[in-house]
């Protein structure tokens, strides 16, 4: 005889795959097994978790239309159920799902799409903290800006793409109206962090996603310098931390010991 944790295995593989016969145990009123019965549950749970996804990825539903996402979102939910009651973290293998679903093949920037949902999603879940102020930045010594590291915000999330990606998920969220892209155009980088109440997205000039993962591995700013400008060599340091500053990009700030100074 079964024991309840096996029983309870049984029952979880057999909702989300459906080659499974019904679990042992389930029965009617009658006393007799009742597949009908748990098909009713199985498919009730599979679409409690597409609606999930719909919610979550609003953006790629308009963009692929309902029936294309309903069954997309169904292959992966049942490959990849919950794995926690709390189903605010769910979906969060979403975007590489995406980017291995053959059917999406067409729309190559489907997947960028979808991390800049799942970036929203977290920042928005992400905790509290202040931001400092263009103000708080006067404390620093200019002289010894390069040796400053900058603690980020923890809302604040990068994504990258090959692909007007931002545009066309501007397009799609409340309020936009899709249009034409030139999916030749360039890639776009994104920012999206919640400064206060509101979650906001913000285009990221080129070398800045470089600059801000550098900081974020807790390199100095002269150091993260040096990384953007690998990567762009038109970078612009100044505009750059202009810019995050006033989005509200950093909480704090230190100075290297060697380099004396106190943290902010």
């Amino acid at each position: 005889m079964q024991g309840l944790a096996e029983r309870q295995q049984d029952f979880a593989l057999a909702l989300l795959d459906t080659t499974r016969s019904t679990p042992l145990g389930l029965v009617g009123p009658d006393g007799l097994p009742s597949p009908r019965r748990f098909a009713v549950y199985r498919n009730n749970v599979v679409a409690g978790l597409i609606e999930t996804l719909k919610e979550n990825y609003p953006a790629v539903h308009r963009i692929v239309g309902d029936e294309f996402f309903r069954a997309m979102s169904g292959q992966f939910a049942t490959a990849h159920p919950p794995r926690s009651p709390i189903m605010l973290g769910y979906g969060a293998g979403f975007p590489e799902f995406i980017d291995g679903f053959e059917p999406a093949a067409a729309l190559p920037y489907l997947a960028d799409v979808a991390r800049i949902e799942r970036a929203w999603i977290e920042a928005y879940h992400a905790a509290e903290a202040e931001s400092l102020s263009a103000d708080d930045f006067l404390a620093i010594d200019r002289a010894r800006l390069a040796q400053v590291r900058l603690a980020l915000h923890p809302s604040l999330r990068v994504t990258q793409s090959r692909f007007p990606a931002l545009t066309i998920w501007r397009m799609n969220v409340a309020g936009g109206e899709p249009a034409a892209v030139d999916l030749e155009a360039g890639g776009e980088d994104a920012l999206v962090i919640r400064p206060s109440a509101e979650v906001t997205v913000h285009q990221l000039p080129m070398g800045a996603a470089a600059f801000i993962r550098s900081l974020g591995a807790d390199e100095p700013v002269v150091a993260a310098t040096i990384a953007s400008l690998e990567v762009t060599p038109c970078f612009d340091l100044q505009t750059v931390l202009a810019g995050l500053i006033e989005v509200g990009a950093f909480t704090g700030w230190s100075l290297d010991r060697d380099a004396g100074g106190e943290p902010s």
